[in-house]
């Protein structure tokens, strides 16, 4: 990949960031997920849990690195097992998409101790998204706590995304795990579908430029 030579004069942003979201514009709202499915491991085996999900994802002001420009949403998910009243799992992050390059980037924080950035490409109308992050990449990586280091080793993260034609949308999510004294990796999986429960905010620049609150 190739950057350019001027890497401090930043681009002129379009104030309104639900139009220029390109591939992750019909991710943006809040929504609910009533059938998802999750395979962990176990000290006896694999285990599947079902839970329900509700995720938010709003919109942010345009972002900039030098020249790069990014528009994206800033999401945090809540996932509930249905035989149990604590939260199952937790996790806040951004989407980002960037026009010029047709880049694709998650980051994730999860309050085990872990963070990941992911990416992919996509073109503006794609209906699928599918976005990868490796351990001890440089870029595009997945960094853990020592524990988790120790027992739970996080080797691979893949998320897939598809738009279905009825203004849901789906994902698989698999990571790769090393748990400690077993042979083989454990190819830990969750997936959902997601109904919009709510349209998004819109950012706060263009709140303002609206007159309203941001």
């Amino acid at each position: 990949m190739s950057f350019p030579e001027d890497i401090f004069t930043e681009q002129e942003p379009d104030p309104d960031t639900l139009a220029n979201l390109g591939p992750l514009t019909r991710l943006a709202g809040i929504w609910e997920g009533q059938g998802g499915v999750d395979i962990n491991p176990k000290e006896e085996g694999p285990e599947r849990r079902d839970f329900t999900e509700r995720i938010e994802l709003q919109p942010i002001d345009a972002q900039s690195n030098g020249p790069q420009l990014l528009y994206g949403l800033r999401y945090h998910t809540r996932i509930l097992a249905t035989d149990e009243e604590a939260t199952f799992h937790d996790q806040t992050g951004y989407w980002l998409w960037e026009p010029a390059t047709g880049l694709v980037m998650q980051t994730l924080s999860i309050p085990r101790g872990q963070v990941a950035i992911a990416s992919g490409h996509a073109k503006p109308t794609d209906t699928e998204l599918v976005l990868t992050a490796q351990r001890a990449a440089a870029a595009y990586g997945i960094s853990s706590s020592d524990f988790l280091e120790y027992a739970f080793r996080t080797d691979a993260y893949r998320i897939e995304v598809v738009y279905n034609p009825d203004g849901t949308w789906s994902y698989v999510l698999d990571t790769t795990l090393v748990v400690r004294g077993r042979s083989e990796p454990f190819l830990h999986r969750d997936r959902n579908t997601l109904k919009k429960v709510a349209e998004p905010t819109p950012n706060p620049l263009m709140l303002r430029r609206k007159g309203g609150k941001s």
